[in-house]
């Protein structure tokens, strides 16, 4: 984990240094260079910060905190992304309105339970332009959106609580847009408006390479999308219900595997997200054994690319079907 933290970091931070200091001379490079610091930004959100923040990355509780603050480094928010995460996510794995990576806005539908309108049915076409903006969203507006709605959920305790994060998030951000966007354009031999450009493409690739991965492992066609009874409650046994609404994708691709934090093997990240990624290979043979044995669902795809089609055809599907009965059909 030491070694992935220096090298995600570094290809993250470096390409950004060399844009800066006017190592990265030319057009060409200076775009390259915001297109690596793309993938390393993915690689420390999913590789790094995601253990650290799950409480996974160290037994220490001090270096999961000041590793956890990676994803403050690259824009986002720590404090509302555990919230987001670790709380309802987790929690409330693919039921619509609780688990907040199903909540979309109006143009887009994950759930067979939410809402459809006209505009669905071509989301599988267009999809994937918003999920290269997702992370852009996270670093100016979606936070603070997030933190207000939280904060009246009750997951902020106290007014005084909210405000408080209110403020951190004000001054993380404006040191990550001092670093990824005033250095540059005051230092660098570009124009402003090159920098912003670069910038927004560096945010593209990190938007989609990260969205992409958790989009496969829950909105695809084999998973379920439990509903509450009208108690509010939904029934069943927690990890089964994490079996049911998750799903594991290209389980051989070591390269994959090392990059996106294990986060092909979602499965047993959602039964056992407080142990390091780095087991989740070999704790993954227990689990589908296991699986097998009592008969219940062990959802995984061979390939990338056939879970993304999967995807595909779950979009596709969810923006022609208005109830969940019919999508299993």
């Amino acid at each position: 984990m030491v070694i992935k933290t220096i090298l995600l970091v570094s290809l993250y931070l470096v390409p950004y240094i060399f844009v800066i200091t006017g190592v990265a001379s030319t057009t060409w490079q200076m775009f390259a260079c915001f297109i690596l610091s793309g993938f390393g930004m993915a690689g420390v959100g999913m590789g790094v910060m995601h253990d650290a923040n799950h409480g996974s990355y160290s037994s220490k509780k001090s270096v999961n905190k000041w590793i956890g603050h990676t994803i403050d480094m690259v824009g986002a928010s720590s404090i509302v992304w555990k919230l987001q995460h670790n709380v309802l996510h987790h929690s409330y794995t693919n039921i619509d309105d609780h688990d907040d990576d199903i909540n979309a806005p109006f143009f887009l539908r994950f759930s067979p339970n939410a809402p459809q309108n006209k505009l669905h049915r071509y989301q599988h076409l267009y999809a994937w332009f918003f999920y290269s903006l997702s992370t852009l969203s996270w670093v100016t507006v979606k936070d603070f959106i997030r933190l207000k709605r939280y904060y009246k959920k009750g997951l902020v305790k106290s007014e005084q609580e909210y405000k408080q994060t209110v403020l951190k998030l004000i001054a993380y951000k404006v040191a990550y847009f001092t670093f990824a966007l005033a250095l540059p354009i005051i230092f660098s031999p570009f124009s402003a408006g090159m920098i912003i450009l670069g910038f927004i493409l560096m945010h593209f690739v990190t938007g989609f390479t990260i969205t992409m991965v958790f989009q496969i492992a829950h909105i695809v066609e084999d998973v379920d999308f439990p509903q509450p009874n009208e108690l509010g409650i939904v029934e069943g046994e927690r990890i089964l219900h994490q079996l049911a609404t998750t799903c594991n994708f290209a389980p051989k691709n070591k390269a994959l595997f090392w990059f996106i934090g294990g986060l092909n093997f979602q499965v047993e990240h959602h039964l056992f997200p407080d142990i390091c990624h780095v087991h989740y290979l070999e704790i993954s043979k227990i689990v589908k054994a296991t699986a097998e044995e009592f008969n219940v669902p062990y959802h995984s795809k061979p390939h990338f690319i056939s879970a993304v089609l999967d995807h595909f055809r779950m979009l596709y599907v969810l923006g022609r079907t208005p109830k969940l009965e019919a999508v299993k059909a």
